[in-house]
């Protein structure tokens, strides 16, 4: 069910809410109304960011790459023990 709301933003603004939302092929309500619904769901964004690091590309190291060792040898050289 749809409910009315009354906001009170500067003459410019809206101006370019309403520029932006006919470019969008949409309307200012459903702009506020999209807006709203992220920030009302932060499980949402959290998701988000967890499909966001799978997408990232993935090093082409052998099996038995000892992260460790390699991490430990990066650290002697960079700081001289």
């Amino acid at each position: 069910m749809k409910a009315r709301v009354n906001l009170t933003i500067e003459e410019d603004i809206l101006q370019k809410a309403k520029k932006y939302a006919s470019e969008m092929g949409s309307s200012v309500s459903e702009l506020v109304e999209s807006y709203f619904r992220k920030i009302t769901e932060p499980k949402e964004r959290e998701v988000k960011l967890f499909k966001m690091v799978e997408k990232l590309e993935k090093p082409n190291l052998p099996e038995d790459f000892d992260y460790k060792k390699e991490y430990y040898e990066a650290r002697k050289d960079k700081y001289g023990f």
